[in-house]
């Protein structure tokens, strides 16, 4: 919970405290109703003070009907009429379901935020060759910009000097690293791994791609769905009648039979009743919880409309790689042909893609060399593998790939 959620949850506490301790004072004592009502008005107003001052600052707006309005005139009602703790209680429980919402609205946009981290902190930028840390907003079109292995790229642009590989993971879902070198565009969000890359920038922070996604999620709130519309339309004009209908419950009867407490009363249950808060407030949160728990998940809804539309949908095609997996392989079994067992198996493929940083390579583990391969060149050791075997093997300087062996055959899943 935030500084501010917590500070609430011990005003609602210590406002129970109170209230339970007037309570009991008052079934033990016979005071005067003035002193009770002073008395009640200790936890009333611990708890919801905020209440009737967001009450007051927006009737100065124009801003009548809405929730605070409502639990003000039910409250201070209640007090008027000599309903003491009903007043209380309603305070009381307005503030924790306020207090509830809150925590499940941070919980929510804490899960989209780190879906995402897309924003580096600072960016670099290269000056007649020095150095300078900005914020990635102050970066121009044009600049120069040093990225390092492990930083985000801060905005789009084009490779001018350096070669690298690219996780574009957390924008494409692709989990295979691009290699990327001068003339190739760069995606800000995207994450720089294995080399040093100067390259200018393309657009600033606002127009980059990064920032565009980061916009559009920050505003998927905006996006409502038609029950969301429905009840945006319903309560503007509900809300208000409820009122009217909560005043003249009380007006009407009590000249009639000059019983003013009684139907003033009944007028305040049916004013709290009726309130629209509790389905105007649920159904909008119902939707940016769904959409912060499947965040949460690793799933991005661009707003509350699609996750509407997702009810309707009857089928789905997925991307496989990075989306239903993690796009990390292993070796999950080794079928050896005929006079080969599978420890020597592994030990060949281990050997051949000892330098290669291919995803399937890195499946094989390194410490699968056989003991007569270690400390011997890598040429060594793949001549010697190959003598073992009938392999079609390619040698491509830095990277070596074993093919799927001839005679006798070897199967790696």
């Amino acid at each position: 919970m935030t500084r501010k959620q917590k500070k609430l949850l011990l005003r609602i506490l210590i406002a129970c405290g109170l209230f339970a301790a007037v309570f009991v004072t008052e079934k033990l004592t016979d005071l005067n109703r003035f002193v009770y009502l002073g008395l009640y008005l200790i936890p009333y107003l611990t708890a919801g003070y905020d209440v009737l001052l967001k009450s007051a600052r927006n009737i100065s707006k124009g801003q009548v009907f809405d929730e605070m309005f409502l639990m003000a005139v039910a409250t201070i009602g209640a007090l008027v009429i000599g309903e003491y703790p009903e007043s209380v209680f309603v305070m009381v429980f307005f503030q924790t379901g306020e207090l509830f919402q809150n925590v499940a609205v941070g919980k929510s946009r804490r899960s989209i935020s780190g879906l995402m981290d897309l924003r580096p902190d600072t960016a670099t930028v290269v000056k007649d060759g020095i150095e300078e840390e900005v914020l990635p907003e102050e970066v121009c079109v044009g600049d120069t910009l040093l990225v390092r292995p492990g930083e985000k790229i801060p905005v789009d642009g084009v490779v001018s000097r350096g070669v690298s590989t690219v996780d574009t993971a957390a924008l494409t879902g692709e989990s295979v690293p691009a290699d990327v070198g001068p003339g190739d565009a760069l995606i800000s969000g995207t994450v720089n791994m294995t080399g040093t890359l100067y390259y200018t920038a393309s657009k600033e922070y606002g127009e980059s791609t990064a920032a565009k996604i980061l916009e559009l999620v920050e505003n998927s709130s905006m996006n409502k769905a038609k029950s969301e519309q429905f009840l945006t339309r319903f309560a503007k004009y509900y809300t208000p009648t409820v009122v009217i209908g909560a005043a003249l419950l009380a007006l009407i009867p009590s000249l009639i039979t000059g019983d003013w407490k009684d139907w003033v009363y009944r007028a305040l249950i049916f004013l709290v009743v009726s309130c629209p808060c509790a389905l105007v407030i649920s159904v909008p949160l119902s939707f940016f919880g769904g959409i912060g728990g499947a965040s949460s998940k690793g799933i991005l809804i661009k707003g509350a409309n699609y996750l509407e539309a997702l009810a309707d949908v009857k089928t789905a095609v997925f991307d496989k790689t990075g989306t239903l997996t993690t796009g990390s392989f292993t070796v999950t079994d080794v079928a050896p042909a005929e006079g080969f067992t599978k420890e020597q198996v592994l030990s060949l493929a281990a050997c051949a893609e000892y330098y290669s940083d291919h995803p399937i390579a890195l499946s094989v583990d390194p410490s699968r060399i056989a003991v007569q391969f270690i400390g011997k060149s890598h040429s060594d050791r793949c001549a010697e593998a190959l003598s073992q075997t009938s392999c079609r093997h390619l040698d491509s300087g830095e990277r070596s790939h074993l093919w799927v062996p001839l005679e006798p055959r070897a199967q790696l899943s």
